[in-house]
């Protein structure tokens, strides 16, 4: 019997989590990817197991890795890349293919599923790998740290602010083709216009997360701070930033203007206009800030350009008088 291995066209958000998803299911359980049978007339079998199911796009998985760009992974797919090349794993022409331990022949699709299976458990029982989890949330937490005393200085410097977020997103006809490189270089205009642009002339700070979720792919939160005194209304002022950014992305992408919403947010309020002496409402716009730094698996990315920082915060302006 051989396996059927799909090769329906994902993004590379989507093969990204797959591969998670693949290593997080192997970590739970003992199961190889597939359990051979012999009847007592000798005759094999072969039966699915519960791990099964998540090899059905192995080969965009390995050819996630094929690609150009020099990336920094999740550990997820650093195990999945690690196994693939400990067993030696390959693309060729005819599919992928692997070698027998004693190099006499090419493993069936199952065997070969069955050993990539059995390194990635080895591997995601080092302490490197568990040690990731634990490294990222300390480092949401000493951000969050630094990001409530930025505000605090921002609410300190003028009277009122004007506190605006945006979550800038990519249409879903355009998700499939998109890189996350692509994403940063939206970004780098998107700061660009910040310097120049006149809507910005009464920005005191800014900050800007690119994250990446499971239904949305790629996207990037931002929360920006105005003067008070020079900008009145923060749901124009939102909307004029999502404009830029459907003009940025040539149309291919969308926002949400979370400040035309404000209802969802109920007594946690933490964006529109905040006066600098009341006592109640800053704890509420460092709640809303912390989730630009949130500590959260299912929104981290799981690649990166080499060195790319996911959390951008723009230098303190002071208020023009």
């Amino acid at each position: 019997m051989t396996t059927r291995i799909n090769r329906h066209l994902l993004s590379q958000s989507d093969i990204a989590i797959q591969i998670e998803r693949l290593v997080k299911a192997i970590q739970r359980t003992r199961s190889p990817a597939f359990k051979f049978i012999k009847s007592a007339l000798g005759q094999e079998r072969l039966q699915a197991t519960c791990v099964s199911r998540y090899f059905e796009h192995i080969q965009r998985m390995v050819s996630l890795f094929d690609e150009d760009p020099s990336y920094d992974f999740s550990e997820h797919l650093q195990v999945f890349r690690d196994a693939c090349q400990y067993i030696g794993l390959e693309r060729s022409p005819v599919g992928l293919t692997c070698l027998s331990d004693d190099e006499t022949r090419y493993l069936r699709t199952e065997e070969m599923l069955n050993a990539l299976t059995d390194r990635i458990r080895h591997l995601t029982s080092s302490k490197q790998y568990r040690r990731a989890a634990v490294n990222r949330r300390f480092q949401a937490r000493d951000q969050q740290s630094t990001i409530t005393e930025t505000v605090d200085r921002v609410l300190d410097s003028v009277p009122s602010t004007i506190v605006v977020r945006v979550d800038l997103h990519y249409s879903s006809a355009f998700q499939y083709r998109q890189r996350v490189e692509d994403v940063f270089a939206d970004l780098d205009r998107l700061r660009r216009e910040i310097e120049r642009n006149e809507i910005f002339d009464d920005l005191i700070w800014h900050i800007c997360s690119v994250e990446q979720g499971e239904d949305r792919g790629y996207h990037i939160h931002t929360a920006l701070f105005f003067d008070g005194a020079k900008v009145d209304c923060d749901v124009h002022k939102a909307r004029q930033v999502g404009r830029l950014w459907e003009d940025i992305t040539r149309g291919q992408g969308y926002y949400f203007n979370c400040n035309a919403n404000k209802e969802r947010y109920g007594d946690n309020l933490g964006i529109g206009r905040v006066d600098r002496n009341d006592p109640g409402i800053r704890s509420k716009v460092h709640k809303a800030m912390h989730y630009l730094a949130k500590d959260e698996d299912t929104q981290h990315l799981r690649l990166k350009p080499e060195g790319a920082r996911c959390l951008r915060k723009g230098q303190l302006r002071k208020p023009t008088l």
